[in-house]
């Protein structure tokens, strides 16, 4: 699972797919839970980094929540991982992903409820950046030992430096330029599809999250299938 070449056309289009996700998590976590991401990280530290220098409107306990949340899950993704052998790489893919799709619906249920103003809610804020925060952890540990070039699911930021440093511009072939902009395009799907799902509610993009994530675990059994002829391409 380690190495970045030969994985199968439907395993990148999953990804595509959970880039999407991403995209849709952290538009309700920015939007509705005070400034804060449960999927990007990056974003989290330079948040924390605000408020320490002391800009308002950013929480110092909501970002060290997300990140603690998040290495947890990463931890959980990593022992899960780490005890795939060759053989089982598609089914412990599959595992993780279910994990995934349950801590997302079980953000979705915490967040029936959670309206404007959303400060008056503290305990479903933090019970949802807790659970999405896991479970985007769990899933970068996954796909970090899947290690698919161009396709992280939650960071775009190499993605658009390779679209850019190796393209004919800048004297390079262009390569993977098509799973490059389809990440790209993914993510802001993903967001835009989340900012507007929460004119409705909090919850319901979440559990569009847990349907869409359900569905991608029962794909990755199909690419691990022996019949699928995919399974070797995981590893």
């Amino acid at each position: 699972m380690t190495q970045p070449a030969n994985h199968p056309p439907s395993a990148v289009t999953i990804l595509l797919v959970m880039t999407a996700v991403t995209g849709i998590v952290d538009a309700v976590s920015f939007l509705t839970l005070g400034h804060v991401f449960t999927a990007n990280m990056t974003g989290n530290v330079v948040f924390l980094g605000f408020a320490l220098g002391g800009a308002p409107g950013v929480s110092i306990p909501r970002s060290l929540l997300a990140l603690v949340c998040f290495l947890m899950g990463a931890l959980l993704g990593g022992r899960i991982t780490t005890q795939m052998t060759a053989h089982e790489s598609g089914r412990g893919v599959f595992r993780v992903s279910v994990i995934e799709t349950l801590l997302l619906l079980a953000a979705a249920t915490i967040a029936l409820g959670l309206s404007v103003p959303y400060e008056d809610h503290p305990g479903k804020i933090q019970g949802v950046i807790a659970l999405t925060a896991i479970a985007m952890g769990l899933r970068n540990a996954m796909v970090r030992k899947l290690n698919v070039p161009d396709l992280t699911t939650t960071v775009l930021t190499l993605t658009l430096t390779g679209l850019a440093a190796d393209s004919t511009l800048a004297d390079g072939k262009n390569p993977r330029w098509k799973r490059r902009c389809a990440a790209v395009l993914a993510m802001l799907g993903g967001a835009a599809t989340g900012a507007l799902l929460l004119d409705r509610s909090v919850a319901l993009p979440l559990y569009l999250c847990g349907v869409i994530s359900a569905a991608c675990a029962f794909a990755w059994l199909h690419v691990a299938s022996p019949t699928s002829g995919s399974e070797n391409q995981l590893r």
